[in-house]
């Protein structure tokens, strides 16, 4: 009367084959003295299962240090950067660099950098 309804828990010998023939394969390199070769690829199936977890935590480590975000000298605007490299600000266009954590003016060698200071003026009486 269930002709239609799906096997779900029937096994047959043909199933049952395709799970024995591998565990038969590696029992029989294993009893030949290749267990080395079932454990390399036991190995390297492994490695291949950690490594993205081992690269994930690298890659963090490496943004925590090597991307700094700051402000630029020049027009207050925030962005991000990366260590040891020249930059534009994407606001003014000044080009910048990263030193101790902070952004700085890159100026050419023998170029003095100073500040302007408002100073108000008042008449002078005689």
């Amino acid at each position: 009367m269930n002709q239609g309804s799906p096997k779900l828990w029937s096994l047959t010998l043909s199933d049952f084959s395709r799970l024995l023939v591998p565990l038969l394969i590696i029992w029989l390199l294993a009893s030949i003295g290749l267990g080395w070769l079932v454990n390399s690829f036991l190995i390297l199936v492994g490695l291949l299962l950690i490594s993205p977890v081992i690269a994930v935590f690298v890659l963090r480590w490496w943004v925590s240090r090597n991307v700094i975000t700051d402000q630029c000298p020049v027009c207050d605007y925030e962005f991000t950067g990366l260590n040891q490299a020249q930059f534009q600000c994407p606001n003014c266009g000044e080009t910048l660099k990263v030193e101790n954590r902070q952004f700085q003016r890159v100026t050419p060698p023998g170029t003095i950098d100073v500040q302007a200071v408002e100073v108000s003026s008042s008449p002078v009486d005689n």
